[in-house]
């Protein structure tokens, strides 16, 4: 029973790796397995280790070999819908019982990452919906500290939008046009970080750039 445990939790973290075998062995099905890691990554504050970007980009090179078994423009919407989705369920869940789940003896959460959210959504405002679209850990959070600072839901789901349409075309896009290529394939984790540091340059400019352009 332990090993079986293990190794449904190493399938959940490591998903992007097993997409090929979990396609051949549920199909279609695969649309709806996608979906609920989405949702979750970006919409449970208690499950911000599953994949976001990696797995993104895995389907994005996925569909580009298998367009027959995995349609670039379905995981495309299904992605886009899970991860606003997410983000709301993430906000409503911080205005409701945000104060209430931090003070909580359990444990649920670890403190320094509602701390380093709400660090992060102190320094960039508003906008910090939409950069953290592009940071693990933040990505999950953010929302979940927006909802506890009562943030106006129409401000939060503006910028909800626009990151999860930035954040899915991004990933996706990449793998598509990127993810087959060999030396792309053999390098897959490297290439990953590279795209995440990309991905992250608007949020660099945010906290280096403007210091510096001030300084001139």
């Amino acid at each position: 029973m332990e090993a079986y445990l293990m190794q449904f939790i190493d399938l959940i973290l490591h998903l992007d790796k097993h997409l090929p075998e979990i396609m051949a062995a549920y199909g279609h099905f695969i649309y709806l397995i996608l979906f609920l890691v989405v949702f979750c990554e970006t919409g449970l504050v208690v499950t911000p280790f599953l994949p976001g970007d990696s797995l993104l980009f895995a389907c994005g090179a996925l569909a580009a070999t298998a367009p027959e078994g995995m349609d670039i423009f379905v995981i495309a919407f299904i992605f886009l819908i899970s991860s606003i989705l997410g983000d709301a369920c993430n906000y409503f869940i911080g205005e409701k019982f945000g104060v209430a789940i931090i003070k909580s003896e359990r444990g649920l959460i670890k403190p320094q990452h509602v701390e380093k959210a709400a660090n992060f959504y102190a320094r960039h405002g508003h906008k910090a919906i939409f950069l953290a679209r592009f940071v693990p850990i933040v990505r999950t959070f953010a929302p979940f500290v927006a909802g506890i600072g009562k943030m106006h839901y129409m401000t939060f789901a503006h910028y909800n939008v626009i990151g999860a349409v930035v954040w899915v075309t991004l990933f996706v896009g990449a793998g598509y046009f990127f993810g087959n290529i060999p030396v792309v394939k053999h390098n897959f984790p490297l290439v990953t970080l590279g795209i995440v540091l990309f991905s992250i340059l608007p949020l660099l400019y945010e906290v280096f750039g403007k210091k510096l352009l001030g300084k001139k």
